[in-house]
């Protein structure tokens, strides 16, 4: 009877040994399928956040891009007013009348093109602009024109719009950019499409240009001119000098005239001896 009841405990031993490994195993792997499934869950979710966000992104730049459209076609409306009264004052300034016009039908039919083809027509016809307006400095009664003003004043506002929608529209496509390229979150712009987006910048040389300070003389810039510096030994500004006949000098009090001069009208002749003390002066009277 031991023997027999020895092999059943042995036997009920193995049985719960190999249940007690078989709970461990089943537990271990509860384990790690829930450390997957929370780990699929966070990528999940790193995955709906940041595409989400790229799609925010992209609609921000689109908005942006609606507001300098708008400022774009007030300014296409601002510029026939502005070039029909430059007209009336300066309508020999045909060709640049032309050239704006011109211009401006290009960058009309510029509006479905990507941002840097818009920013190059645009930028040409801001050069343009510069121009008229240089040319108006020649026109003083047209700068006095009220009607002149108020378009200027109000292309001046659209244009300080424009480049306040152009800052933001640039920083918003720097972001988008930066997102795309960089990792992970490039690999969601590739496997969803999501394309670099371009930058609306000036083209224009002018408006890139630095101006160029010379320290050389104090409070000089370049292309001003300096006012002359006097020479040693020349008259100073302001002052009369008399020119004598012949180039001679007067003579020196006391002293005689050369040989074949007159005395001075009015003067003693030559050798009279000076008044005396108490003495009248000689007044060239007998």
């Amino acid at each position: 009877m031991r023997p027999a009841r020895s092999a059943a405990a042995r036997t009920r031993c193995t049985v719960e040994s190999l249940a007690s490994i078989t709970n461990t195993r089943e537990q271990a792997m509860v384990v790690v399928l829930v450390v997957i499934v929370a780990i699929l869950v966070i990528l999940a979710i790193a995955l709906i956040v940041s595409y989400n966000r790229f799609v925010k992104q992209r609609n921000l730049i689109q908005e942006s891009w609606r507001q300098i459209d708008v400022e774009l076609h007030r300014r296409y409306d601002l510029i026939p007013n502005l070039v029909e009264t430059v007209r009336a004052f300066a309508a020999h300034e045909r060709h640049v009348f032309e050239e704006v016009a011109r211009l401006r039908t290009q960058a009309v039919n510029v509006q479905g093109a990507s941002p840097e083809q818009r920013a190059a027509a645009e930028g040409e016809l801001s050069g343009a602009l510069r121009q008229l307006m240089i040319s108006v400095e020649a026109y003083p009664q047209l700068q006095s024109n009220q009607n002149f003003l108020n378009l200027q004043r109000e292309l001046t506002d659209t244009e300080d719009r424009i480049a306040a929608g152009r800052r933001f529209y640039n920083a918003n496509v720097g972001d988008y950019n930066t997102r795309i390229e960089a990792f992970p979150s490039n690999l969601i712009a590739g496997g969803f499409k999501f394309e670099k987006a371009g930058y609306f910048e000036v083209q224009d040389e002018t408006v890139r240009a630095v101006p160029q300070v010379s320290f050389g003389t104090v409070g000089s810039v370049t292309g001003e001119q300096v006012p002359p510096q006097p020479q040693p030994g020349a008259p100073s500004s302001g002052q009369i000098q008399p020119e004598m006949p012949g180039g001679n000098q007067q003579p020196q009090v006391g002293q005689q005239p050369g040989f074949g001069q007159q005395p001075g009208v009015g003067g003693p002749p030559a050798g009279t001896p000076g008044p005396q003390d108490g003495q009248p002066p000689f007044t060239g009277g007998n």
